[in-house]
């Protein structure tokens, strides 16, 4: 009689079917690096800490769930009347004829693997790098595992004021596919860059961004996650902020069965600032919908500024989590830390998980965080029926105006109204059903 055969250990399962990229040396050795980071320390469970309000499972699995890919009939993509240079990915795969030319003044951009196939680069001193960083002293296995296998993406480097934003957009056409993509981001001193995201990119997405700013310069990010019902996605941004930079990102997010958002951010030098806010609108109606944020800001330098916003509508058992800290170390003196997490639950069914902390290792610092979980209002939406205006309109209004503090970090006006507008459709296509 055979003996059965075991089965793979977790960790073993899911890198079975990946391969490592070809590249120069140097970036062989940051895979390898980062493939050894992710054997110590295994795939995430819900023991641990910061996975305990989400399931890892779907992520840890060795094949993607299947995710139906969505007609969004003849609604127009988001950003499509923004002068942009896009640059598509279907399925994770770079698509050059429905891209616009990698180029444009103030900028240099290339594919992620051209970059990596060369000993000399900038990309050199970044891949890896800040993931690594990013590593200490939470675990983020998933962020290992990109780094180690990414099969594509983009390196962009802002030498001055780019003329017009950079437009990522991901397209799903396969319901089974495992998308892993890795970017990176340098701003050099004075310049700036506006980075648009958008698109449900695949059936399971994992996706990492490593952004260095440079004294004196300014990253602009705005992120559309959505619209696909059952797609699985967890992505990470890891961020070092020079002196007098500014970072500044927004996501937007919804539908998907789950999603998490990671944001690890270094305030490196003095009268630095990063801005990191979003909005999820959860519906479980159509399918399981669980958005998670995790954020991690360290301040390590004098006199800098950090603000989290994050808010989430949830209906129809949908789940949010947040989970935020500030990390203030010694010395990082005249510190100003704000976080806000707030929960708008339109029906019992809905649940919102909040984790919010201050870790302070200064003593001339001001940092403040705020975490609440409520209904409508109910004298507010009385004023508004009371004045002719419909339920499910006046329930949709103060849901805009609940979001709008977070959609205000977005520093670009037509940027911010252009958001505001998906947000007024999406909820205008849940009134209809």
């Amino acid at each position: 009689m055979a003996l059965a055969q075991a089965k793979p250990a977790p960790l073993a399962a899911r890198i079975e079917g990946l391969s490592v990229p070809a590249g120069a040396g140097w970036a062989a050795a940051a895979r390898a690096d980062a493939l050894a980071r992710l054997e110590a320390m295994g795939l995430p469970g819900r023991r641990d800490e910061y996975w305990r309000f989400t399931a890892p499972d779907v992520l840890n699995a060795p094949e993607p769930a299947r995710a139906a890919v969505l007609d969004t009939g003849d609604e127009e993509p988001i950003f499509d009347a923004v002068d942009r240079l896009k640059v598509v990915f279907v399925d994770g795969v770079f698509d050059a004829e429905a891209s616009d030319t990698l180029e444009m003044a103030g900028l240099e951009i290339e594919r992620l693997g051209d970059a990596l196939a060369r000993d000399i680069t900038w990309a050199r001193d970044l891949y890896g790098v800040l993931e690594a960083r990013g590593q200490d002293p939470v675990k983020r296995p998933h962020a290992a595992l990109n780094t180690a296998f990414a099969t594509d993406g983009v390196a962009i480097r802002a030498t001055g004021r780019a003329e017009k934003p950079v437009s990522l957009i991901y397209l799903h056409e396969s319901d089974s596919s495992d998308a892993i993509l890795h970017h990176l981001v340098r701003v050099e001193e004075g310049a700036e860059l506006t980075l648009l995201e958008s698109g449900p990119a695949a059936a399971r997405f994992n996706k990492a961004m490593e952004v260095d700013v440079a004294a004196g310069g300014a990253f602009h990010h705005v992120r559309a996650q959505g619209r696909d019902h059952e797609r699985r996605a967890i992505t990470h941004a890891f961020a070092r902020v020079g002196r007098g930079a500014l970072y500044k990102s927004f996501t937007l997010t919804a539908n998907g069965a789950l999603t998490r958002n990671e944001h690890v951010v270094e305030i490196a030098g003095d009268e630095a600032s990063a801005h990191v806010a979003g909005a999820a609108l959860g519906d479980g109606h159509s399918g399981p919908f669980h958005h998670d944020d995790t954020v991690f800001i360290t301040h390590d330098a004098v006199a800098c500024e950090s603000r989290q916003v994050f808010k989430k509508v949830l209906r129809n058992g949908a789940e949010g989590v947040f989970q935020g800290k500030i990390l203030v170390k010694p010395g990082a003196q005249k510190t100003d830390g704000y976080q806000l997490s707030q929960a708008l639950l339109l029906d019992e069914d809905s649940s919102f998980q909040a984790k919010p902390e201050l870790e302070i290792y200064a003593d001339d610092v001001q940092c403040s965080h705020g975490s609440t979980t409520g209904a409508i209002d109910e004298t507010a939406l009385f004023y508004l029926r009371s004045r002719g205006v419909p339920t499910a309109e006046a329930t949709d209004l103060l849901v805009l105006a609940f979001v709008a503090e977070a959609i205000d970090e977005i520093a670009d006006e037509t940027l911010r109204e252009e958001v505001m507008s998906r947000l007024t459709a999406w909820l205008e296509r849940r009134r209809r059903g």
